[in-house]
Order: structure tokens, then C-alpha cells, then sequence
């Protein structure tokens, strides 16, 4: 075949697009599973800092199945419901219908002591904001937090990634004194409310505090039902 034709190069153009694609097909089918197992380890390892549990890459799965005792899933009206609470993503079952959405729940055993752990999920600055809140038995006090996002800007937004910024709601109640739902306020530096508990925002991520603030009231507010029965 004539190199020169227009034809030949067509045809040669086809099928080095079909060999790259065939190529980069295979190499995401070999490496989906390896990808899937990270992304596993990762949210253990952030269900795990919500409960101040320090791993790395290579004890995360056995930290995990050492500390978490059992898992489930509960409706809007804090009843248990199918479903495997690993596998629910909050940001899925928020776009359903309320009726239909499934909340997950982790029960941790920290030296004797039951945990209960929350999933969260919002809107940051940038895009996206998630993260774990643990609960003491009483189901009221925090025990720990971990907060991750896609997007916010480092230095700022970004900050509400760090274990300084987790740490400050260790010991906060959600609920007040007379058993009322109030959330964690996010507030400035040097300023309070009345009425809730609260801890400090991130000083230059306004937007993205607002946006953990809304995040807490929001995903806690729909575990109430579940917090609150007897």
C-alpha cells in the first residue's frame, strides 16, 4: 500500500486509536480493583480518626475489624433497615426522596466502651465536604471527628482536614440539656452562641466553616430519630 495515500494514513491513524484504547481499557480493568481496595482502606482509616485511632496503609483493615464490633443501617425514623453501611455513600442517598434514604451506623468497642459512629456529608467552598463523628454511649457526646473534601483551598478551607480542627469537637453535645437537637455551631474565633455548644472555625475559610456548620446539623439531625429511641 502506497505510504502517501491518504487511505494508509486513515487506516494507520484507526488503529493505533484502537491499540492506545484497548491498552488503557485493560490497564483500568488491572488496576479497578487495586483502586477499590485504597479507596476501602481510606474510608476505614477516616471511620478510624473519627474514633482518634492512628493507622497507616498497612494496619488499617485489621484496625478496623478490631474496632468496629458491628455495622447496620437505619431509615429516617431511626429503624434498622437492609443494607450494608460500608457500602452507603451519604452524598447517593441524599438525592433519593427522604422515606428512601439509608444512614449509616458504626458500632465501635474502644477499651470497653461503646462508639457510635456517624457519616457527613456537604457542600464546601470548592466542592464537596465529608467526614465521620463518633458518639459516646449516650449517644450525645462526641467522641471524635474526621473531616476530608475534594476541593478546598490549602492553608484555608483545607483545613478543616487537619486533626486540630477534628479535635475540637472532642467532648461537644449535640443535644441541650432539656434532650433538644442543637447541632455543634462552627463560629469565629472569639465569638459564641448561646444555647449550643461550639468550637472555632477555620480563620480565612469562612465558607467552607459555614459549610461544616450546615453539614453537622444536617446529616446529624437525620440520625436524631435513630439517637433518641430507647
Amino acid at each position: 500500500m502506497n505510504k502517501e495515500n491518504n487511505l494508509y494514513t486513515l487506516i494507520y491513524a484507526s488503529v493505533l486509536v484502537i491499540l492506545v484504547a484497548l491498552a488503557l481499557t485493560l490497564t483500568s480493568d488491572f488496576l479497578r480493583p487495586r483502586q477499590a481496595k485504597n479507596e476501602a482502606f481510606d474510608k476505614m482509616r477516616q471511620i478510624l480518626a473519627s474514633l482518634n485511632i492512628p493507622t497507616t496503609h498497612a494496619n488499617v483493615q485489621s484496625k478496623y475489624n478490631s474496632a468496629i464490633v458491628e455495622t447496620y443501617c437505619v431509615d429516617r425514623e431511626g429503624n434498622k433497615v437492609e443494607g450494608t453501611a460500608f457500602e452507603i455513600e451519604v452524598a447517593g442517598e441524599l438525592r433519593k426522596p427522604t422515606e428512601e434514604r439509608k444512614y449509616p451506623v458504626f458500632e465501635a468497642l474502644i477499651d470497653g466502651n461503646k462508639k457510635y459512629v456517624l457519616s457527613l456529608y456537604g457542600a464546601g467552598l470548592w466542592g464537596p465536604i465529608w467526614g465521620f463523628i463518633s458518639l459516646d454511649a449516650d449517644k450525645n457526646t462526641v467522641y471524635g471527628a474526621s473531616f476530608g473534601h475534594e476541593g478546598e483551598t490549602p492553608g484555608l478551607g483545607a483545613e478543616i482536614e487537619t486533626q486540630d480542627f477534628a479535635q475540637r469537637f472532642q467532648g461537644k453535645q449535640i443535644f441541650d440539656h432539656q434532650g433538644r437537637f442543637k447541632s455543634i455551631a462552627i463560629v469565629k474565633a472569639g465569638k459564641s452562641v448561646q444555647g449550643q455548644d461550639y468550637v472555632d472555625g477555620i480563620s480565612g475559610g469562612t465558607i467552607t466553616s459555614k459549610g461544616v456548620d450546615a453539614m453537622l446539623h444536617s446529616c446529624m439531625e437525620a440520625y436524631v430519630p435513630f439517637l433518641t429511641k430507647e
